[in-house]
């Protein structure tokens, strides 16, 4: 479970292809910290585990192994060699629950249609499949790339976020543009409340 408070952004060291899944390596320093084999962490808010583990200087790097579906249904599949990802380790049970809930559990990849400079703030609007906007409502909570945000707007097709200064500067959304993909997770809470009320309907 995360809280998708994003604590740094890890730089994609290398992909490599293997007989059945995808290697990721990322370079990691504050996420590194107490990292073993067998750590779970958020990687765009992709919650996957480290099968090996290097330190190199004060940095970390972790390799992961992607199974070809979580590859072909998140924006991983996208990403580069020099390529920024956001990490979030996962939420100790005395820890601080800043942002949501988060599951690590990618629901579908929306894309950015507007993303600008208005004043100090960022304005992003993006484009999400009907499976996803069915849980989002305004004010809610949606996880982009494992961030926490809160919906200004919604839409038919897709939403509005607004972006604080200090999200900018320390997520890989400075680097992100206008038809990039992002991984988006709907509030768990919504899932919850539909399946419990369809229950309900049923009887």
């Amino acid at each position: 479970m995360f809280t998708g408070i994003v604590e740094e952004t890890g730089l994609v060291e290398r992909i490599k292809p293997a007989a059945k899944s995808i290697e990721l390596t990322v370079r990691a320093h504050l996420c590194g910290q107490g990292l073993k084999a067998g750590s779970s962490l958020a990687l765009n808010g992709c919650c996957l585990t480290v099968v090996k583990l290097e330190s190199r200087g004060k940095y970390k790097l972790a390799r992961f192994d992607l199974l070809k579906e979580t590859w072909h249904r998140t924006n991983l599949q996208f990403a580069k060699p020099g390529s920024l990802v956001n990490l979030e380790r996962p939420l100790r049970t005395d820890g601080n629950l800043g942002g949501h809930f988060v599951t690590g559990h990618i629901d579908g990849i929306g894309r950015i249609k507007r993303w600008e400079r208005m004043g100090q703030d960022h304005v992003l609007d993006i484009s999400a499949p009907a499976d996803v906007m069915r849980y989002v409502v305004f004010k809610g909570s949606i996880a982009v790339d494992g961030m926490s945000l809160t919906v200004a707007g919604v839409t038919k097709n897709g939403f509005r976020i607004w972006i604080i200064p200090h999200t900018y500067e320390v997520t890989a959304l400075r680097e992100r543009k206008v038809g990039d993909a992002v991984n988006l997770e709907a509030d768990l809470l919504g899932k919850y409340v539909e399946k419990f009320l369809a229950g309900r309907a049923r009887r």
